[in-house]
C-alpha cells in the first residue's frame, strides 16, 4: 500500500474540503522547525471553539469534536489548531484531485483525516509531496503526519509511529482483456514491469524476480516511476504488461478508466506469491507520542460511531476495514 502503496508533490496544494480539512500551499516553510512548531500563519484554536458543532465530513458523516481528545493534543497542535499533512498526489482512491486541473485534494485518505481532525477537533492540512521524501519530511519536522495510502512495514516504524486505519494487499493493473496472459508470479519473468518508486509494491516486485532468477527465468524487466499515474501511461503505451499498485487502487483505476474499457485487474495470492493482508496506516512524527495517541482514540470514536464504516462504503472499500484502532501493527 502503497503496500501499497503507491509520488506525487511539490507543488502547491490543495483547497479546503467542507469544513474540517485544508489543503494550503506551504505547509513545509517553516525552514525545518521542530514537528512540535506550529505554523506561523495558523491562527489559534482554543480548545472550547474545537468543541463547537459538528463538522459534515462527507455526505451522511458528521462528527462533533471530544474536548477531551483536544485537550489530549501536543499543547502547540492543539494552540495552532492545525495537523501539517503530507500525502502524495494522485493514488486513487485514497488521494486524488478532484477535477483535471484542480488543486483540490480528495479522497479516502483525506475523508479519514477529515474525520479524525474534526474528532479532535482541529484542521488536517494537507501538502503534496513525492512519495520516498515523505517520512523524511516528516523526520525534518515539515510536516506532522503522512496520510498517503502507506504501508505500516517495521522498517519504516523505526522512522515513525503508524496509526493503522486500513488493511490492504497488491495486485497487478493490465491492460484490458489480459493480452499478456498474467496469472501468476512466473508469469511476470522476463517481462516489463512497472511500479511506483518508493513502494511496497517495488520491493514484492524485487523478490519476485529474485524468483524467477532463482529458477532459471530471466529476472523481471522492474520499471519504476514517480507515480503511480505514470506507470499507468506507461501502461497504456505498451511499454510495461502490468502496473504492480495497491488492490483497491488497481480496482478503482481499472474500474474508473475510460469507463471501465481500458484496464483490467489481476489479483490473489498466486499472482505476486505469498503476501498476505499489511496494514496500512497514518505515519506520525515520533516527536509527537501524543498527538499519535490522540489519533488513535478518534479512529476508534470513529469506528465505534459507524463514520469510519460510512466513509470506507463511500468508496465501495468496506472489505479493507480493521477491527481495532491501533499504534505499529506491522506484520513485516
Amino acid at each position: 500500500m502503497k503496500s501499497s502503496l503507491p509520488a506525487r508533490r511539490t507543488a502547491a496544494a490543495a483547497a479546503a474540503l467542507g469544513l474540517g480539512v485544508l489543503a494550503l500551499t506551504g505547509c513545509g516553510s517553516d525552514g525545518g522547525k521542530g514537528a512540535d512548531a506550529a505554523p506561523a500563519a495558523q491562527s489559534a484554536s482554543s480548545p472550547s471553539k474545537a468543541a463547537a458543532a459538528p463538522v459534515t465530513v462527507t455526505d451522511g458523516v458528521d462528527v462533533s469534536a471530544d474536548a477531551a481528545l483536544n485537550a489530549a493534543l501536543p499543547e502547540a497542535v492543539r494552540k495552532a489548531g492545525v495537523i501539517r499533512a503530507a500525502t502524495d498526489v494522485p493514488y486513487p482512491p485514497y488521494e486524488m484531485f478532484k477535477t483535471e486541473g484542480s488543486q483540490e485534494i480528495v479522497g479516502l485518505d483525506v475523508d479519514i483525516a477529515h474525520a479524525i481532525g474534526a474528532k479532535l477537533g482541529v484542521k488536517v492540512e494537507f501538502s503534496p509531496a513525492k512519495f520516498d521524501g515523505l517520512l523524511p519530511a516528516v523526520q525534518a519536522g515539515k510536516f506532522d503526519i503522512v496520510l498517503a495510502g502507506m504501508t505500516d512495514k517495521k522498517e519504516r516504524e523505526q522512522a515513525v509511529d503508524f496509526v493503522d486505519y486500513v488493511n490492504s494487499n497488491s495486485g497487478l493493473l493490465v491492460a484490458h482483456g489480459n493480452p499478456a496472459h498474467l496469472a501468476v508470479a512466473a508469469d511476470l519473468c522476463g517481462k516489463a514491469v512497472a511500479v511506483q518508486s518508493g513502494t511496497n509494491q517495488l520491493k514484492l516486485l524485487q523478490d519476485r524476480s529474485k524468483d524467477c532468477t532463482a529458477g532459471s527465468q530471466k529476472p523481471i524487466d522492474i520499471k519504476t516511476f514517480p507515480k503511480d499515474s505514470d506507470a499507468q501511461l506507461a501502461l497504456r503505451s505498451g511499454q510495461v504488461v502490468a502496473d504492480v499498485l495497491n488492490s483497491v487502487t488497481a480496482a478503482w483505476a481499472a474500474k474508473t478508466a475510460d469507463g471501465g474499457k481500458t484496464f483490467d485487474v489481476v489479483a490473489g495470492p498466486e499472482v505476486l506469491g505469498a503476501q498476505g493482508k499489511s496494514p496500512m496506516g497514518i505515519a506520525v512524527s515520533k516527536d509527537l507520542p501524543q498527538l499519535s495517541d490522540a489519533m488513535v482514540q478518534a479512529l476508534q470514536a470513529l469506528m465505534d460511531d459507524g463514520s469510519y464504516k460510512k466513509i470506507l462504503d463511500k468508496y465501495g472499500v468496506p472489505f479493507i476495514a480493521i477491527p481495532k484502532a491501533e499504534k505499529n501493527q506491522a506484520v513485516d
